[in-house]
């Protein structure tokens, strides 16, 4: 499904992976990555992020966002798998795949663009989710009454292109409702 928004190219994938599917890399991604949770600087202090996170590369290629700078781990065989499978809608040739682990409703990601100089200008993001659903929020950077909200289920895949990053915000927020736990995967080019 083709998001109806200005600016962007957005694509949303409900069924990418079946359940079954979902639930197989979902527990093998909880076991076998190299979880961390690393330090963000707000206002001049630290606080620990919000999420657990890991970076994977093909090419050893560092990515830093939020004055955290990540070194990759190299791609396990899971990890290769998924690219390939979403190498089918689009000719990116992903290099990195930073994950994040959400463990309750207590973890987040605040308003952000995926906008690094590492990304080149327009960059390509494939975000695979996998476990607890969560709302993938979106807001336009200059149009400020221009918001939308996505269901993100498990086993889907959303796929940002274009001028997007350079236009839009988004965000996956905190919830007080008690939820289960939720991986990300986010492939991106860094060449």
């Amino acid at each position: 499904m083709k998001l109806q928004l200005p600016d962007s190219d957005i694509t949303y994938f409900s069924n990418f992976l079946n359940c079954e599917n979902a639930n197989t890399y979902f527990e093998l991604l909880k076991s076998s990555v190299s979880w961390r949770q690393d330090e963000i600087r707000v206002y001049g202090k630290l606080y620990a992020q919000p999420r657990l996170t890991a970076l994977y590369g093909t090419n050893n290629r560092s990515y830093s966002y939020s004055g955290i700078t990540m070194q990759p781990l190299p791609f396990s065989e899971t990890l290769s798998d998924l690219k390939a499978k979403i190498s089918v809608l689009t000719p990116a040739n992903f290099t990195s795949c930073l994950l994040n682990f959400y463990r309750d409703g207590k973890d987040s990601n605040g308003w952000h663009s995926d906008d690094e100089k590492e990304l080149g200008k327009n960059p390509v993001i494939a975000s695979l989710s996998l476990g607890q659903e969560r709302y993938f929020h979106l807001k336009h950077k200059k149009l400020k009454d221009l918001k939308y909200k996505i269901l993100l289920e498990h086993g889907s895949l959303l796929l940002m292109r274009g001028s997007t990053q350079h236009f839009w915000q988004h965000q996956i927020a905190k919830t007080t409702k008690p939820i289960g736990e939720r991986i990300n995967l986010t492939f991106r080019v860094i060449p």
